[in-house]
């Protein structure tokens, strides 16, 4: 398979993750916080579906990997990058059990534990992501502002799971690093699909 056609997979399969992790964050994931017996009375398909979903950005995520590693193969970093964002994609798979379970749950506190587990299990995952997002700043020779943000993306979702655990008062300051999250790893990732699609492997 020649370069070209492993960065538009690699690219495609990122806009997937894209996609299925906003429904099942802001659709399904959202919803069982603020209406958890409402939600899996009323909207049982809805839950459903983002737990699918939660298992597609899983295996898209391995996609992404192998893309990686086939791309910049020579880089001395590269195979330890991929690991991790391995490890991140069986972690996240692994949390939605923890969502499955809600399914049969009967009442509101028991639907927010095994939320609050799932999203426990999903950080510990975005501290190996975010090791794979400084690695591969390293990795990708250009565009180098990309690169960058990649990078600080990457502390982000380091200092964000590390806040969660070490931090007291973390619910008060939780707008704050979801900003200092969101913004570099959308201008990062989303970005760098867009090379993939548009740019990577034309050289």
């Amino acid at each position: 398979m020649n370069v070209r056609r492993i960065s538009i997979i690699t690219g495609v399969s990122y806009l997937i993750i894209f996609f299925v992790a906003i429904f099942a964050n802001f659709f399904m994931l959202e919803s069982l916080k603020q209406n958890p017996l409402e939600t899996i009375a009323e909207q049982n398909m809805v839950v459903r579906w983002g737990i699918m979903a939660f298992l597609i950005a899983a295996v898209f995520d391995v996609v992404v990997a192998w893309g990686l590693f086939e791309l910049y193969s020579g880089h001395q970093l590269t195979r330890l990058s991929t690991y991790f964002r391995i490890i991140h994609a069986v972690i996240m798979g692994g949390a939605v059990f923890s969502l499955v379970l809600t399914l049969n749950s009967g009442s509101a506190p028991e639907i927010a534990g095994h939320v609050d587990t799932f999203n426990i299990i999903w950080l510990i995952g975005l501290f190996f992501f975010g090791v794979h997002l400084i690695l591969l700043s390293t990795i990708i020779p250009k565009p180098k502002w990309i690169a960058f943000f990649l990078l600080v993306s990457g502390i982000m979702y380091m200092v964000d799971t590390t806040a969660h655990f070490v931090l007291p008062e973390y619910d008060r300051l939780a707008g704050i690093f979801l900003a200092l999250v969101a913004v570099p790893s959308i201008l990062g990732e989303m970005a760098f699909t867009v090379w993939l699609l548009v740019k990577g492997g034309k050289e």
